[in-house]
């Protein structure tokens, strides 16, 4: 499709006349109707102009071979010229600060899947016949010990917030890497990607295996309740221990999807975001509900593997529902 076609085809989407399309650019009707006759050519002020009111990319209008619209790198509601440049000098700097703030985020992530182990051991200690320490003593100390895992974990959390705050705008999408700047990103985000793929492996690794102790409990210990605690721990531990793999090896290399828009930071994918951060709050809400009203933390953990599937469930239905707007507006 030649960028005539390509004109006409996105005016009459949007249900701009020429007159009204004209305006918009700044040119006369006149102009915009060679255009669309393929008797001239916009120039390429004219052609990002039409990029950021149309939000599309200026490769769909200039390239030929592309016949799906891309979406526009910039947002309707920034022009070209309001969006910050980032210098190879800053990349390299975000880049670096997600790497040092890995090890602590990591940690504080694990810390709160694992904040409940405490509790559930001290709980299945203290109901042993032979055990030298109360039920109320056990909970007591265990949910000490849980507040400051959550305690410590949050400050770590908002702490390293505070220190990437300042690349806020990366995250939203509003800026633009300066020129040469895209092919460094891209080397760095290659050479970081052997280390990226191996901890990812071995973290996903350690999620699916975490099931394997309650299967083994099932099996030989089913009427040994104590033996069923320390499972329950221990597939805390493993997937605490995956988890902390997945963001540790992953936050430099995720520092260079947000600086390329690729993945989870593509344009595309950041309007999804605010739906699954309200899912996983709910399903904490639930889960922390659930666990301090029954105070059977050992069961309530099956909260999360549930969760899971149907975090994939919603994604699924969520990008349908989007196709089928992004159809009915066609």
């Amino acid at each position: 499709m030649i960028l005539a076609d390509k004109i006409i085809a996105l005016r009459r989407q949007h249900g701009w006349s020429q007159e009204e399309l004209a305006g918009q650019l700044g040119v006369s009707r006149q102009a915009v109707s060679k255009w669309e006759s393929a008797s001239a050519i916009p120039d390429l002020d004219r052609i990002l102009k039409m990029s950021q009111i149309f939000e599309v990319s200026t490769d769909y209008l200039l390239k030929e071979e592309l016949e799906e619209p891309e979406v526009s790198v910039s947002s309707g509601e920034e022009t070209e010229e309001h969006l910050r440049n980032v210098s190879l000098e800053e990349a390299n700097a975000f880049i670096e600060q997600k790497k040092r703030l890995a090890l602590p985020q990591a940690l504080a992530v694990a810390a709160y899947i694992l904040c409940p182990a405490p509790l559930i051991l001290l709980a299945g200690y203290a109901e042993l016949g032979n055990a030298r320490i109360s039920e109320e003593t056990a909970a007591g100390m265990g949910l000490i010990i849980l507040l400051l895992m959550v305690g410590v974990a949050t400050v770590v959390t908002i702490l390293n917030g505070a220190r990437l705050e300042k690349y806020d705008y990366l995250k939203r999408g509003s800026f633009r890497l300066q020129y040469g700047v895209e092919g460094i990103v891209r080397k760095t985000k290659e050479e970081m990607s052997g280390a990226y793929r191996t901890s990812a492996a071995v973290g996903t690794f350690l999620c699916i295996i975490s099931a394997f102790p309650i299967f083994l409990m099932l099996c030989f210990w089913e009427e040994n309740d104590f033996v069923g605690v320390i499972c329950v721990d221990i597939v805390l531990f493993l997937v605490a221990m995956g988890v902390f793999l997945y963001i540790w090896g992953g936050e430099g290399w995720g520092a260079c999807q947000i600086l390329l828009r690729e993945g989870e930071f593509a344009p595309e994918e950041q309007a999804r975001k605010p739906i699954f951060k309200i899912y996983w709050c709910v399903v904490t809400a639930i889960y922390l509900g659930v666990s301090f009203w029954t105070f059977d933390w050992h069961r309530t953990w099956m909260i999360w593997p549930c969760a899971g599937v149907l975090a994939g469930a919603v994604k699924t239905i969520e990008r349908m529902w989007r196709n089928s707007r992004r159809n009915a507006k066609v």
